[in-house]
C-alpha cells in the first residue's frame, strides 16, 4: 500500500486535514462565524409564513400552516403581523425572536436558475459571479479566512467542503459521529515520521492535533453516553459539540445538514418537514446554550439552503425545487426580531417564473455585508471573498 493510501485509510473517519502552514495565532478579533447549510432545498415559506396571504392558502390546499391563533396548537406563531413561524419552532427558535436574536431575510439566495442541487449547491459554496468561469478551488470562507487576521476555521463535515476549497487545507471533523481516534498515538508518531520533509508534513501533524484536540474536548460527554445517560441525539447532539469547538477553538465554521427535498407528503403542521424543522430549532437553541452567552454575544449564524421551493404543492403533496428562500441570522448581537430586506406582495404576479419565490437579496451581497459589520472588512478585504458584489448592509450585526 502507498504511504499516501496509507494515510487515507487509517484517518478516513478523523478530522485528516489541517491549515498547512496556518498560523493558530490568537486572532484579532473574538468574533464567530457560522454558515449552516440545509442540504436539499428547504421549503422556505412553510417555515417562515407568509400567513397575510390569501395566495398562500390558495396554493397550498393541503400543506398550509394555518394562521396564527392561541386557541390552535398547530397555528403558526405570528411574527411581525405578515409573517409567522412553523409550530414546530414554538419552543427553540421563537424565544430566540422575542429575544431579538433572530432575523429573517425572505426573498433571498442565488441567481443562479438552474435549481440543480449540484450546481446550486456549487454556486453558492463558491460564491463567485454566476456565469463566469468557476475555480472549484476557491471557496468563499476559504477566501474569507484568507482576509480575516487569525481566523481559526473548521467545517464540521465528514468531506472538506466545497466552501473552504483554497490555497490552504482546512480541518474537518464530522461531529455527528466523533470517536476515539481509530489511530493509536504509536501509529500517528509511525505516519507522521514516513511524512517527515515531505510538503504534507505540516498539513498531517496537524490534522493529528485537530483529530486529539476534538476528541479531548468531547470525551466527558461521550463517557457519560457510555454510561446509559441521557443525551441529545441527532442535529442537537452535533450542534453542542460545534458549540464547544467553536467556543475553545475555532471562529470561523461550516456546517451541513441534509435531508430537505420534499417532493412527497410533505406535511404541514405535523409531517416530514415538521419533524426536521423541529430538531433543527432545537440544535440551533441548544448551540447558543452550549456556547453560553459570552460568547454567542460574539457569534452569528447564518442559516441558508440552495433554494426555495415551488409556491403551489404539487400532485403528491409535496413541493418541487424552486428559486428564492428565507435565510435565517441569529446570534447574541443580531438586530432581530425583524423580517429584514426586500419584500414583494405574494401574487401570481410576482412569482418567479410563475412558480416560485423571486430573488431580491442577493445572498453574496447579505454574507458581504454581515462580514463586513462583524470583522470590520473594508470593501478592499470583501471584493476577494465575494467578487463582483457590493455588499448589503441591513443592519443586522
Amino acid at each position: 500500500m502507498r504511504r499516501r493510501d496509507f494515510l487515507t485509510a487509517s484517518l478516513a473517519v478523523s478530522a485528516t486535514t489541517a491549515v498547512a502552514g496556518h498560523a493558530w495565532s490568537t486572532p484579532v478579533t473574538d468574533q464567530r462565524f457560522l454558515v449552516i447549510f440545509l442540504r436539499g432545498g428547504y421549503d422556505a415559506i412553510n417555515v417562515v409564513i407568509p400567513t397575510y396571504s390569501d395566495f398562500y392558502y390558495e396554493s397550498r390546499p393541503t400543506i398550509a400552516i394555518a394562521r396564527p391563533d392561541q386557541t390552535n396548537p398547530n397555528a403558526a406563531l405570528p411574527l411581525d403581523g405578515q409573517w409567522s413561524l412553523h409550530p414546530a419552532l414554538k419552543d427553540s427558535i421563537y424565544p430566540l425572536w422575542q429575544r431579538k436574536q433572530i432575523a429573517f431575510v425572505p426573498f433571498a439566495g442565488t441567481d443562479d436558475l438552474t435549481r440543480s442541487h449540484f450546481e446550486t449547491q456549487d454556486t453558492i459554496e463558491l460564491g463567485q459571479p454566476v456565469g463566469a468561469a468557476r475555480n472549484y478551488r476557491s471557496g468563499f470562507m476559504a477566501r474569507l479566512a484568507q482576509e480575516l487576521s487569525g481566523s481559526r476555521p473548521i467545517a464540521f463535515t465528514s468531506q472538506p467542503p466545497l466552501a473552504f476549497h483554497g490555497a490552504a487545507a482546512v480541518p474537518n471533523l464530522a461531529v455527528a459521529s466523533v470517536s476515539k481516534p481509530g489511530v493509536d498515538d504509536r501509529q500517528a508518531k509511525l505516519i507522521q515520521d514516513m511524512y517527515q520533509g515531505h510538503d504534507l508534513q505540516v498539513a498531517i501533524a496537524e490534522g493529528f492535533s485537530v483529530r486529539d484536540k476534538a476528541y479531548s474536548t468531547l470525551a466527558g460527554e461521550m463517557e457519560a453516553a457510555n454510561r446509559n445517560a441521557v443525551s441529545p441525539s441527532g442535529f442537537e447532539l452535533a450542534a453542542r459539540r460545534v458549540a464547544r469547538l467553536m467556543k475553545a477553538d475555532y471562529n470561523l465554521a461550516f456546517l451541513d445538514v441534509g435531508g430537505w427535498d420534499t417532493h412527497v407528503n410533505q406535511g404541514g403542521a405535523k409531517g416530514v418537514l415538521a419533524d426536521r424543522i423541529g430538531q433543527l430549532g432545537h440544535g440551533l437553541a441548544a448551540l447558543a446554550e452550549e456556547i453560553g452567552s459570552e460568547t454567542w454575544a460574539k457569534t452569528t449564524v447564518v442559516v441558508l439552503s440552495e433554494f426555495g421551493r415551488t409556491f403551489k404543492e404539487n400532485g403528491d403533496k409535496g413541493t418541487d425545487h424552486g428559486h428564492g428562500s428565507v435565510y435565517w441570522v441569529l446570534g447574541g448581537s443580531v438586530r432581530g426580531g425583524r423580517m429584514a430586506g426586500a419584500q414583494a406582495k405574494l401574487a401570481q404576479a410576482a412569482l418567479n417564473q410563475a412558480r416560485d419565490l423571486p430573488l431580491l437579496t442577493d445572498y453574496r451581497a447579505l454574507i458581504g455585508g454581515i462580514i463586513a459589520s462583524q470583522f470590520q472588512l473594508g470593501q478592499a478585504r470583501l471584493t476577494p471573498v465575494f467578487p463582483n458584489a457590493r455588499p448589503l448592509n441591513l443592519a443586522l450585526v
